[in-house]
């Protein structure tokens, strides 16, 4: 694979099952060198800053940040039906969908890491959001990751500060 191939060309959830395979054991090496939690914390840091950067290189890359084109973009995450969603509200201020199946939490599950689920891949859904668009909020109170029967996802792109007409600053 060329150092120019789009990651998209492969679906997330097999991209996080890759990642996955190779970061568990790692993380179980270093937790038992460390401690767990030490280690987690530092994995969910890294695992964040790469999803902000992405967040901006998807928005970079689509040429706009609003809610529109974040739905547009879902594509990846979505692909062969790793992502069950049901929209409940799309405007140009709010997206609000549910996730009814996730197969990101099967296949943790499956790989018998459910508890690094959250860590390698719900965690990345606010920083991914905030470096898409630094006003775009996202409250999230469940999600099937963590025992849930779906997962809510209500992002609400914030209004456009306010600009002062008299040349100063806000």
């Amino acid at each position: 694979m060329g150092a120019d191939a789009d990651l998209n060309d492969v679906g997330v959830l097999r991209r996080r099952e890759i990642e996955a395979r190779i970061l568990s054991p790692v993380v179980e090496a270093l937790a038992r060198e460390f401690g767990r939690e030490r280690v987690l914390e530092v994995v969910r840091r890294v695992v964040t800053a790469i999803a902000e950067a992405q967040g901006r290189q998807l928005a970079q890359a689509r040429g706009a940040s609003d809610l529109a084109t974040l739905a547009a973009a879902l594509e990846p995450w979505t692909r062969d039906g790793a992502l069950e969603i049901r929209t409940l509200r799309h405007t140009d201020r709010e997206l609000h969908f549910d996730v009814t199946r996730c197969r990101y939490a099967e296949m943790y599950r499956a790989l018998g890491i459910p508890d690094l689920g959250t860590v390698l891949s719900c965690n990345r859904d606010f920083a991914l959001g905030g470096g898409f668009n630094p006003r775009l909020r996202l409250r999230r109170t469940r999600t099937i990751m963590e025992g849930a029967s779906h997962c809510d996802f209500r992002f609400t792109l914030d209004a456009a500060p306010a600009t002062p007409t008299d040349g100063s600053a806000p």
